[in-house]
């Protein structure tokens, strides 16, 4: 609706201005915008024309997916790592950016066994899952595609990937808290807060 009445007044503004005689040299100024259609943007319309060229030879004719994360779990250390290290290879090789990886902290799962029909334990395991995050950026989607079956086929046993789009969330999770300088923190505000009581 809005950009309907803003067309409309555009409109308006052109035909009052061609109807005036801002003639010089038997020319006129400025031409009347005529049968521009509503479907068009303020933008598409009146500025486009005034960009320079090359910046549209610079947009891509293929669609581009958004920052993607591909995400690599798995219980085997040596392989998560393998496996990320041969992703950022094929992503290089194919032409992919790889703007950034990453290491995120274990999770430690423990796991207990049970004696048949009792509830003693008969064993217990722990196991650490380990995760490795590999950052794509501006990838083609036709790249996107054979991308993601290359290293789908090579996918070794008890590895796992999830792509998902990047989120402020995993960059937080990136990082180990540290108590200590936590703790520090608070009793710092403590005092802090005792001292104004004083005054």
């Amino acid at each position: 609706m809005a950009l309907k009445i803003c067309m409309d007044s555009i409109r308006n503004c052109a035909k009052l201005v061609a109807s005036r005689s801002f003639v010089q040299n038997n020319a006129l100024l400025v031409k009347p915008a005529t049968n521009v259609p509503s479907t068009y943007s303020i933008r598409q319309v009146f500025i486009d024309k005034y960009d320079p060229p090359y910046l549209e030879s610079m947009k891509s004719k293929i669609p581009l997916h958004d920052t993607l994360d591909i995400q690599i779990k798995g219980y085997d250390f040596a392989l998560v790592e393998s496996y990320q290290s041969f992703i950022h290879s094929i992503a290089n090789t194919m032409g992919v950016d790889v703007e950034d990886c990453w290491a995120t902290p274990a999770t430690q799962t423990k796991i207990n066994r049970y004696k048949p029909r009792s509830a003693l334990p008969e064993a217990e395991y722990n196991l650490s899952l380990y995760e490795r995050n590999v950052q794509i950026v501006d990838v083609p989607s036709t790249t996107f595609a054979l991308y993601l079956e290359v290293i789908q086929a090579a996918l070794p046993q008890g590895v796992s990937i999830t792509v998902v789009p990047h989120l402020d969330e995993y960059d937080e999770v990136r990082y180990v808290p540290d108590y200590e300088l936590d703790e520090l923190k608070t009793q710092l505000n403590e005092l802090v807060g005792e001292r104004n009581r004083k005054k």
